[in-house]
C-alpha cells in the first residue's frame, strides 16, 4: 500500500480541467488533420463531396465519416492519457497538482491498465464516486482497473519530473 495521501475529488478536478485544456488541443488538432485528409481524397477524386455544401456536412451526414472521426477523437483522448500513465503515472495537469495514479503496491501502470483505466474514465464522471468512498477516495476507473491516485509531496513529485530526462 502506498505511503502517500489518497487524493481528495477537488483535486483531482482541478487536474482534470487542466488536462481537458491539452486534450482539446490535441482533438482540434485531429479533426484539421482529417479535415485535410477529407478535403484532400475529394481533390483526388477518391471521394466526392455529393450535394453536401462542404466536407464539414459531408463528415456529418456519412455515419463511416462520422464514425471514423468519433473514434480518432476517442483515440486521441485515450492515449494521451495512457501515454502519461505508463511513463511517470502523472499527466500535465496531474503534475500541477502533484497527483499520481500507480497500482496499489507504487508500480506505474502497464499499457493495457492504462488504456483501460482511461477507457473507464472517459467522461470523468467514475470521479464522482471518490466523493462516497470516503476512506480510500477511489474513483469508479481506480476501482475497476486496480489503480490509486495519491497526492505526493512536493519533493516527490520534484522526483518523479525529473526522472522524466
Amino acid at each position: 500500500m502506498s505511503h502517500f495521501a489518497p487524493a481528495n475529488f477537488s483535486r483531482r478536478l482541478a487536474s482534470l480541467i487542466y488536462d481537458s485544456l491539452v486534450v482539446v488541443a490535441f482533438a482540434m488538432l485531429t479533426t484539421v488533420l482529417f479535415l485535410l485528409t477529407i478535403n484532400a481524397l475529394i481533390s483526388f477524386n477518391m471521394l466526392a463531396l455529393g450535394n453536401h455544401e462542404d466536407v464539414s456536412a459531408l463528415i456529418q451526414a456519412d455515419p463511416i465519416l462520422y464514425t471514423l472521426r468519433a473514434t480518432l477523437l476517442v483515440l486521441v483522448s485515450v492515449l494521451f492519457f495512457a501515454y502519461f500513465w505508463t511513463k511517470s503515472g502523472q499527466t500535465i495537469g496531474m503534475r500541477a497538482w502533484r497527483l499520481k495514479v500507480q497500482t496499489p503496491d507504487g508500480a506505474l501502470l502497464t499499457w493495457p491498465k492504462a488504456i483501460a483505466r482511461s477507457l473507464c474514465a472517459l467522461l470523468g464522471l467514475g470521479n464522482l464516486v471518490v466523493l462516497l468512498d470516503f476512506k480510500k477516495k477511489r474513483s469508479l476507473q481506480d476501482m475497476l482497473c486496480g489503480t490509486e491516485v495519491v497526492v505526493l509531496s512536493k519533493e516527490e513529485n520534484k522526483k518523479v519530473y525529473n526522472s522524466l530526462d
